[in-house]
């Protein structure tokens, strides 16, 4: 699958309408996840979460819209609590399966997202079967896209081709609206690869080095970018920002506050999302066989000298990135045992000692020789014992 992303250009009108249906979005969610709890107080009645949500949202439809007070979900499409419950399904399959934490409840301006999708297609006449294709919508090449039960909206980059889509999710990052859909379309990954095998040791000091000799650096950039937060927080400590407890509103300039600060925030992600993302793309079209370290990156950042190299350099990320990537460039991640001393053996003679994590060269005790630590690593993971190696 194939997937694209753009950001949406939108008046005041429109934001307003985004921030709405994400609001409706999040009632329903809510009101669904707690009415399943209150129906797990109920011991007498055998049903299965699927069925219990399945039948929340009857009563949702037949019922709680149909209330006076309610009348403003009418203007919203009906896709959106569609995909709210279907949402909160998957999130508590995952927390059935042991995959994720129990659901929590969506908090405002926190991740505000909604899905809509264009319905099943539609029957030309009785008893034919649909017309392919009717439950898609078309989007043309161009700075212009049409929301199923929306209006069409421009974009701020353009769509260079013609496709297709039936679900499309909305989301917002700071103050800014992104749209997100997929195409059915597969990638054709390489045949051939530069290198056979390699070994990536992910550092604090580099963000990567492979055992060819290759490395990868987070750019300067993202150091600037978190020293510009910094000043922004420091300049604005002593600013009344709001107390809903106290029932103290923010002010204007705290609000204008809050959205500087959330721009810088997405500033600095968006600096890590590009670095990541172009290094594992590149590493996936030179390499066939890629080994990195099983890293215990929970255990790392719980380190208060190590936790801000640790998050900043995105470990787990990585990892996630070269996994999933698998599929497009025909690579192999194989992930080496955490307690494998990659760090204390040397390349060159299999003599392991102790290092600090203050010595940055490797010198051995026993054959004399010296390697920067971060590529003896590196080649050690990529000649580690297949005992020690496993499937990422």
């Amino acid at each position: 699958m194939y997937a694209i992303k753009r950001e949406l250009k939108l008046n005041n009108k429109e934001a307003s309408q985004m921030l709405g249906i994400a609001g409706f979005k999040r009632v329903v969610y809510n009101l669904g996840l707690d009415l399943l709890i209150a129906s797990w107080q109920f011991p007498g009645v055998k049903a299965s979460d699927s069925k219990r949500i399945d039948a929340i949202k009857k009563v949702f439809t037949q019922v709680t819209m149909h209330k006076r007070e309610n009348s403003w979900m009418k203007k919203y499409p009906s896709t959106v609590y569609q995909s709210a419950f279907i949402d909160l399904k998957n999130a508590i399959s995952r927390w059935r399966k042991g995959l994720g934490g129990f659901p929590k409840k969506k908090s405002k301006n926190i991740g505000d997202s909604f899905t809509v999708y264009k319905t099943a297609g539609v029957y030309p006449e009785k008893g034919k079967p649909p017309v392919p294709f009717t439950n898609r919508v078309t989007i043309e090449s161009g700075k212009r896209i049409k929301l199923p039960g929306l209006k069409t909206f421009r974009l701020k980059e353009q769509i260079g081709f013609i496709c297709s889509s039936q679900t499309f999710t909305v989301s917002r990052s700071a103050d800014k609206w992104f749209v997100s859909f997929v195409l059915d379309a597969e990638k054709i990954p390489p045949t051939i690869h530069a290198i056979e095998r390699a070994g990536v040791d992910l550092g604090v000091k580099c963000l990567a080095t492979v055992s060819n000799g290759s490395k990868y650096d987070m750019p300067i950039t993202t150091l600037k970018a978190n020293t510009a937060l910094g000043k922004l927080q420091w300049h604005n400590r002593n600013k009344v920002l709001g107390n809903k407890k106290l029932q103290v509103p923010a002010s204007n300039k705290a609000k204008k506050y809050y959205v500087r600060l959330s721009r810088q925030h997405l500033r600095i992600s968006n600096i890590r999302q590009d670095t990541t993302q172009k290094m594992t793309t590149d590493l996936s079209r030179k390499v066939y066989n890629i080994r990195i370290e099983d890293l215990n990156v929970s255990g790392l950042i719980a380190n208060h000298k190590l936790a801000a190299a640790v998050s900043n350099n995105c470990f787990y990320e990585i990892r996630r990135q070269l996994v999933y990537k698998q599929a497009h460039y025909g690579t192999k991640v194989e992930l080496v045992d955490r307690w494998y001393p990659s760090s204390k053996t040397c390349s060159r003679c299999g003599h392991i000692q102790d290092v600090k994590l203050s010595d940055r060269v490797f010198h051995c005790s026993k054959c004399g020789h010296c390697q920067d630590r971060d590529e003896n690593a590196s080649i050690n993971l990529k000649n580690a014992p297949t005992d020690r190696v496993r499937s990422a």
